[in-house]
């Protein structure tokens, strides 16, 4: 292992110095409110942590608020209503508002310096995501502030959150500011997806990719496939409550337990995508604080891998108490003690690289004991809960709350503080207080325990969750006084954190370079960090760069890597190719934009529109958000404040640039974003399936008509007219790809046509039905299922019609056929849904006799 130092702009030659300065002024923010406005991924990552610790702040008030009221029994400190919204807030900021925005904020922040980019792929959807966090996250606590906060639960189960027993607008808040926070967190997952998989450096194949990498993809594709059915789930409440239709009211044809399906279809998968990160930061620290390289890398990655797949087959088993077969609990039984075997390897990779090692018994090694010994705790009453007549006896217990706090806490928060005073020197330059920071670990190790181990035994005793007050004399007096107290200390140890963190950017002792020996990339930039991250980007030919490649940070910082200079003043990063990490093409990357925050503001003005009923408001909002976005669409590819065609290319000849700009290409990080995104689509399309064929076959009161009230011919002629639609730009990306663009505007703005006739005859058909949406949950799904397939045909429209115009202003043409292929697989997936649709609404209820 051989420790480097990286080269600081102001250390190096004049010619270096000079190269950094040009770097500084393309990719800087603007100054003062402009900054507003910045897309770099160092600085959105950093506000999202530091939003996620603000939240974190407000909702552990919440915590000690509960506390206080359950220290004593039969006090009255917070009435029930309060309660409800105290605990229903708690949980909903830790969850929503804290855990995952923060653990993406770090991933934001570190991926692009592991993988050895100058950025993330996407820099304006890292922007957008933020507004919408931030925003969405103002409108939730808005309602606690209000005296309107939700008080079902953070998990909202139905009925209780639906109209008739929570009438207010507490629940509207939740289902309307989670879905609007749930766009950020989809936005991430996609981002860091594309980012891993396509602009790796040279030479970084998967198998020299840095093990936190592998945990982050494993978390950015189960956002994509996990938070799908929340979405659903929350729209569908919100049109029951705002319009009537009976989704979850038996009495529709609709069923409650249809929530908790959809819901934990999202919640346990989340379980998991809280703890890989956390236990990336596991398995990054272990080896660095070891001093030698991980044990079984490869088998960790399996686990990894194991873990994402086996998490989606698991939701079950927060449902054993409310009727399912017997057979059914005997499967999740099953897998929920499966998944344990993932993480036990994890756990034994860890122990094995400290015992083979030289363990430095640092800062952040104290968090990732505690770390340990708190998750594996945790990871044991998981296993009997797993067990189902265990289940059935703590179910709706504290024991089932303390098991939660032991995985979430232990599993996620002591991991996130290690990596917190791990990678602090890199963000200030400077160390932590190592005594502030010891006290903070042993209040919040200590006062952990006593909070959680304690709440076992009262929910072993019979002590229901979510109740505010409880009779003296039941044996839960001292326990409770005792969590209480805890509590309270482990506040004090959160307290020493934060009072760490404001003392050390003005105290802390400068750090040196690499101040840990570490082996990752992220080290060899400057600290703190130049937005541009790497003045040249590296070729990579070990899995640890900073312990193999003893010269990799000097040659970065003196511009002899790749992309060594800045041409065009843009800002460049490479792109390479998923599994080889060979150089495929080089990636414009926009610069500061107002759009992601104004097209987020537009959003938030249709959250409120809705909340408040007004809308037109909400309208208005949606037509302005599309403004912004169709114009943020539009400064792509050729367009002159993109990658506009050189002199070259307008003349007919090959340009000699090497690597290609990604918009003369076929296969571009674009093109894989719009896939991972119909990905997360289809999730959600397939949760709407999942929906339609639960309540066709297990609500008592479900109600169908011997034939389907859809006009079935007409729907038959536009999904045929779809498919020709799709065969015909196929077919026109063909002839682009073939350097052929005669008559493509022409054929574009034809298509555009017969795609503005498909979509009027879904909207024809979706007015002219005698749909009684509001009566039945039958007729409501098939509203649903109409309105998702005008809104696809429409977006293809719309979206075609711009190419056509592009073609005219020379934005799209043989030399830029890009375009073309990004939206053909949306075209594609279109065509798929209609022809799904037409099988599973229309033809397999008439082929049983309407269901």
């Amino acid at each position: 292992m051989t420790e480097t130092t990286p080269v600081q702009p102001h250390e190096a030659t004049e010619q270096t110095r000079s190269l950094h300065q040009t770097f500084s002024r393309v990719w800087a923010n603007w100054p003062g409110l402009g900054s507003l406005a910045a897309v770099n991924h160092t600085t959105l990552g950093l506000r999202f942590m530091i939003t996620g610790l603000i939240f974190f702040l407000i909702g552990g008030v919440l915590a000690m608020l509960a506390r206080t009221q359950l220290a004593l029994p039969e006090q009255n400190i917070l009435t029930a209503d309060v309660y409800n919204q105290v605990f229903t807030m708690h949980g909903t900021i830790m969850m929503f508002l804290f855990a995952i925005p923060v653990l993406e904020g770090l991933a934001i922040y570190l991926i692009p310096k592991m993988i050895g980019a100058r950025d993330l792929v996407f820099p304006r959807i890292t922007a957008l995501g933020y507004y919408c966090y931030l925003f969405g996250g103002i409108i939730i606590l808005s309602s606690l502030f209000l005296g309107v906060a939700p008080d079902s639960g953070w998990f909202m189960y139905t009925p209780l959150s639906s109209a008739e027993f929570s009438p207010g607008p507490g629940s509207d808040f939740w289902l309307l500011g989670i879905t609007f926070v749930e766009i950020s967190a989809m936005a991430a997952g996609i981002e860091l997806t594309v980012s891993i998989l396509r602009t790796r450096a040279p030479g970084m194949t998967l198998r020299r990719m840095p093990i936190f990498c592998w945990y982050i993809l494993a978390m950015a594709l189960m956002i994509v496939f996990g938070f799908p059915p929340l979405i659903l789930a929350s729209i569908l409440l919100e049109l029951e409550r705002a319009t009537g239709m009976p989704f979850f009211d038996p009495g529709g044809g609709g069923d409650p337990l249809l929530w908790q399906h959809l819901f934990w279809l999202f919640g346990h998968p989340e379980v998991y995508i809280i703890f890989l990160p956390a236990a990336g930061i596991v398995s990054t620290l272990i080896p660095v604080f070891s001093g030698r390289p991980l044990v079984g890398y490869r088998w960790v990655v399996l686990s990894i891998i194991v873990t994402g797949f086996i998490s989606f087959g698991l939701w079950v088993h927060h449902m054993f108490t409310v009727g399912i077969p017997q057979l059914a609990q005997a499967f999740f039984s099953v897998a929920s003690m499966l998944v344990a075997v993932p993480t036990a390897i994890q756990v034994f990779a860890w122990l094995a690289t400290l015992w083979t090692g030289r363990v430095r018994f640092t800062l952040p090694m104290l968090w990732i004991f505690g770390f340990l010994v708190i998750f594996v705790c945790g990871g044991l009453t998981g296993v009997m809960l797993a067990l189902v007549p265990f289940n059935w006896q703590v179910h709706d217990t504290h024991f089932v709350v303390a098991h939660m706090h032991y995985v979430l806490v232990g599993g996620m928060f002591f991991p996130l503080i290690a990596g917190l005073y791990y990678w602090l020197p890199h963000v200030t330059g400077r160390l932590p207080s190592e005594r502030l920071g010891k006290w903070g670990f042993w209040l919040t190790f200590i006062g952990f325990n006593a909070t959680f181990l304690l709440m076992h035994l009262t929910g072993l005793l019979g002590m229901p969750r979510r109740v505010y007050t409880y009779e003296a004399g039941l044996g839960w007096d001292w326990l409770n006084l005792l969590s209480s107290v805890g509590g309270f200390i482990m506040a004090a140890g959160v307290a020493m954190i934060v009072l760490d963190l404001l003392l050390h950017a003005r105290l802390g002792r400068r750090a040196p370079a690499n101040p840990w020996q570490a082996d990752t990339l992220e080290w060899a930039t400057a600290t703190p960090p130049a937005p541009y991250n790497f003045a040249s980007q590296p070729t990579v030919t070990s899995r640890h760069p900073l312990w193999d490649q003893s010269d990799v940070a000097q040659q970065m910082a003196a511009g002899e890597g790749h992309l060594g200079e800045v041409q065009q003043d843009q800002r460049d990063t490479l792109g390479t190719d998923a599994i080889t990490a060979r150089v495929a093409e080089r990636c414009h990357l926009p610069g500061n934009t107002w759009l992601p925050m104004l097209s987020a503001a537009a959003l938030a003005v249709v959250c409120i529109g809705l909340l408040i009923r007004i809308y037109p408001l909400a309208l208005a909002g949606c037509l302005v958000a599309a403004v912004f976005l169709l114009r943020w669409s539009w400064l792509n590819g050729g367009h002159p404040l993109a990658a506009p065609l050189t002199d070259a290319e307008l003349a007919g000849k090959d340009d000699d640039q090497s690597p290609p700009l990604e918009s003369r290409t076929l296969d571009g990080p674009g093109r894989w974003g719009m896939i991972i995104t119909l990905l997360a689509n289809g999730t959600l399309y397939a949760s709407l399936l999942f929906g339609w064929f639960y309540l066709w076959t297990a609500s008592p009161q479900w109600s169908a008509p011997a034939d389907s009230p859809l006009a079935t011919l007409p729907l038959l002629a536009t999904a045929i007219l779809v498919t020709v639609l799709t065969l015909l730009y196929r077919d026109r990306v063909r002839h682009l790809q073939g350097g052929e663009d005669r008559h493509l505007a022409a054929a574009l703005g034809s298509l555009t046509v017969l795609g503005a006739i498909a979509t009027g005859a879904v909207l024809w058909v979706m007015v002219s039905a005698p749909l009684a949406a509001t009566e039945q949950a039958h007729d409501a799904v098939l509203m649903v299922m109409l309105i998702y397939l005008f809104w696809h045909c429409g977006l293809a429209t719309v979206l075609t019609g711009l190419q056509a115009l592009r073609v005219r202003l020379g934005y799209v043409s043989a030399h830029l056929p890009y375009e073309t292929r990004v939206l053909q697989p949306f075209w594609v997936y279109t065509c798929g849904v209609f022809w799904l649709s037409l099988a599973a609404f229309i033809g397999l209820p008439m082929a049983w006799g309407g269901g």
